[in-house]
């Protein structure tokens, strides 16, 4: 079953969101208000090296407030190619420059309320270039073991749905 948007109004809008109110018809011709979020593209990276390991952050989310390990990931800047944005953001990061880049997966983590889209890429290699430019980031970064991520999602150390999703697919498609 399709819904068929028949307008959208802006609530609220500034450079990181938008927030729209949709008129909304149902397949049965009923109509419902629903609110919708558009964002910018992000793109992020999972940077592995010969050991087995991942490069993660460990940083605090204030929404949540909830400390976890998270892949390198944010914005695409308007005009940026999704690769570009994402080694970018890996290297503010995180102090290491992804070499090799490959497209992993696309996502949208929470299709049901923001069009939000992220691209993820993968890194065999990456070269360490110095300490973070953007050291609000993350805590620390460090590089875990693949093997410990289911571990450590069911501890709830990793919880953000585009870091779980991103690391479980580069490991069941190295394991495949």
């Amino acid at each position: 079953m399709r819904w068929t948007v028949r307008s959208e109004q802006e609530l609220y809008a500034d450079e990181w969101l938008d927030i729209r109110l949709a008129d909304v018809e149902l397949p049965d011709g009923k109509r419902l208000s629903h609110r919708l979020i558009r964002t910018a593209a992000g793109a992020g990276t999972v940077i592995a090296n010969d050991r087995g390991e991942v490069l993660l952050l460990w940083r605090h989310r204030f929404i949540t407030d909830v400390w976890g390990w998270e892949i390198p990931i944010g914005m695409v800047e308007p005009g940026e190619d999704p690769l570009r944005a994402a080694a970018r953001e890996a290297e503010e990061e995180t102090g290491w420059r992804p070499v090799g880049l490959r497209p992993l997966l696309t996502l949208q983590p929470s299709a049901g309320i923001t069009d939000s889209v992220h691209h993820i890429f993968f890194a065999s290699n990456a070269v360490h270039v110095g300490e973070p430019t953007d050291p609000y980031e993350a805590e620390r970064v460090e590089w875990i073991a693949l093997a410990d991520v289911p571990a450590l999602i069911g501890r709830g150390e990793i919880v953000s749905s585009t870091t779980i999703s991103a690391l479980l697919y580069a490991s069941a498609s190295r394991s495949g």
